[in-house]
């Protein structure tokens, strides 16, 4: 999207968005990026490779194996592409696995995984050892998982096409989660998005992710990890949830240093104008 391209904000979002962030101006400043895979190629081979494409890359200092990139052709039509050497991620997008930082040997839920994105980043950064239990409530963005998978050499994924909220189900305990929420959006990743949402749709947004991290409670070990991220920077679908999780689950606040984004006390909340990613919350709990 274009950097200049400044979004018309309607007043009762104006009003909200200027009162937590002095200074807010709505602009489409999300740059396009990828995370190099490592699972199947070193990160200086496929630096090497694309750039000798023509594709211009600079490395992104706050994530690790993330670029930001600029070129005349499709990033996702490429040999490289196709072989699972890279994944195209958005920055932001990026950062809730590095915070949740999953080991070899973990035995991770990822709550709402498709179509793999994180998914793919949990593997990597497990070295493909250890389990991850991926679901997704969705039977065709399963597909698009499965695809993703396979595509990235993940060897130590078991996927189930099931509703987050009955985690519970599978009778496992885990070690780490990743809830990656469903949320309303933000103004970056969606045309017209301020005329298609209201604070009811953010409200009862806000419910069910109230239910999904109560689950992550309920399968967490204890002293286990969970990382709470959402892609909305409404107060009800971000900090109102953490700060319930706290106060009705017991969870613990840990504090996320990222060097980007605004620590509101609740976890960091990247601004698009000021972080030139879309908007974006996260936040790590630990169960006591």
């Amino acid at each position: 999207m274009n950097s200049d391209n400044i979004v018309n904000v309607p007043g009762f979002f104006k009003e909200r968005y200027s009162t937590q962030n002095k200074g807010f101006v709505a602009k489409r400043v999300v740059k396009n990026a990828i995370r190099v895979n490592t699972l199947k190629i070193g990160e200086e081979e496929l630096v090497k490779t694309l750039r000798s494409k023509g594709v211009k890359l600079r490395k992104i200092a706050w994530l690790r194996n993330a670029y930001e990139y600029e070129s005349e052709f499709s990033l996702g039509s490429t040999i490289e592409f196709l072989s699972g050497f890279y994944f195209l991620q958005e920055a932001a997008s990026q950062i809730p696995v590095e915070v949740l930082s999953p080991k070899s040997g973990d035995v991770v839920l990822d709550m709402s995984a498709a179509p793999g994105a994180k998914t793919t980043q949990i593997s990597q950064s497990m070295n493909n050892k250890g389990v991850v239990v991926a679901l997704d409530i969705s039977n065709p963005r399963i597909r698009s998982l499965g695809n993703n998978l396979e595509r990235m050499g993940v060897e130590n994924c078991v996927v189930y096409n099931k509703d987050a909220r009955y985690a519970s189900d599978l009778g496992i305990v885990f070690d780490k989660v990743l809830l990656d929420a469903p949320c309303t959006g933000n103004y970056c990743i969606e045309d017209s998005w301020f005329l298609k949402r209201s604070i009811e749709d953010i409200k009862k947004s806000g419910e069910v992710q109230k239910q999904l991290i109560s689950e992550a409670y309920d399968v967490l070990r204890k002293g286990g990890e969970l990382v709470y991220s959402t892609c909305s920077l409404e107060v009800e679908e971000d900090e109102d949830v953490v700060r319930w999780a706290v106060k009705e689950l017991g969870f613990k606040l840990e504090k996320v240093s990222l060097g980007v984004g605004v620590d509101t006390g609740f976890g960091v909340k990247l601004w698009p104008h000021k972080t030139g990613t879309q908007g974006f919350f996260i936040s790590k709990l630990i169960k006591k």
